[in-house]
């Protein structure tokens, strides 16, 4: 009859993690208030854009202040994808 494999030994658990992707690995401290932050400041950049009635974050470019501050708060948004 013939004999079946033998059974492989449990591989300590810091081998098996060295081939792991980043999603094991932790955010770093600053990644947190930098998303937020892009999301508020952006929010921030559009509300002085209508209060000053469209003197203020720079008067000379007129509506592309809006996409000024939708891009700023999207690449916030876009951060959030990677936040575990």
């Amino acid at each position: 009859m013939p004999e079946s494999k033998p059974r492989r030994k449990n591989k300590p658990q810091s081998q098996e993690n060295q081939g792991s992707h980043a999603v094991d690995k932790p955010m770093p401290a600053w990644y947190k208030p930098v998303m937020f932050g892009l999301m508020l400041l952006g929010l921030v950049w559009i509300m002085v854009y209508y209060i000053s009635q469209t003197l203020f974050p720079i008067p000379n470019i007129g509506g592309w202040n809006i996409v000024i501050g939708f891009g700023i708060a999207m690449v916030g948004f876009f951060m959030t994808t990677g936040w575990k």
